[in-house]
């Protein structure tokens, strides 16, 4: 999104247009999720996370001040959201998952893959973590985590490198970047 129709959306939302808000959040609404999923590793969480996120995002929307993107912006406000409760959760002993609905066979290799590389990145310290799920699975730029992090761009490609090593090590492939 970007540009003239975001910044009309915006001004709605921050005067109280929830239906403004609901477009506005829209074309940012999946990947945010993947980033809770991410940073949670449990779909139930991530929803919840998304839905602190959506909540934080309607309530602060005044504060706001365009100094970066506003998808940058959602995506900080859900990162945060999810630790938050990855922390909360931290001491909670963790359940065991049934699947909603039928694998096929096909699909379980994928899923396994999936379920390799969620714990391999959930290995990794907080910091780490989240620069990792802001550039492999929201595509953020070095510059907007950093801004996210407040930290500088060559910790941020530190982070990076030290976490993309961690996670390609605990997949048994050193030196590899492992896939999105």
């Amino acid at each position: 999104m970007g540009g003239e129709h975001e910044t009309v959306l915006l001004a709605r939302a921050a005067a109280g247009d929830a239906r403004a808000f609901a477009d506005l959040v829209t074309p940012y609404r999946n990947r945010v999720w993947a980033v809770c999923l991410r940073i949670t590793a449990d779909r139930d969480d991530a929803d919840d996370a998304l839905q602190d996120a959506l909540t934080a995002a309607w309530r602060n929307l005044g504060g706001f001040r365009a100094e970066s993107r506003f998808g940058t912006w959602l995506h900080r406000i859900a990162a945060n959201a999810a630790l938050a409760l990855v922390r909360r959760r931290r001491d909670t002993p963790a359940e065991d998952h049934v699947l909603d609905r039928p694998v096929e066979v096909d699909a379980y290799a994928a899923v396994d893959e999936a379920d390799r590389i969620a714990a391999a990145v959930r290995l990794l310290p907080d910091d780490f973590r989240v620069a990792f799920v802001l550039r492999e699975y929201a595509d953020l730029t070095y510059e907007e985590i950093a801004a996210h992090q407040d930290i500088g761009v060559q910790t941020v490609k530190s982070r990076l490198n030290r976490a993309r090593r961690a996670v390609a090590a605990a997949l048994g492939v050193p030196e590899a970047v492992p896939p999105r």
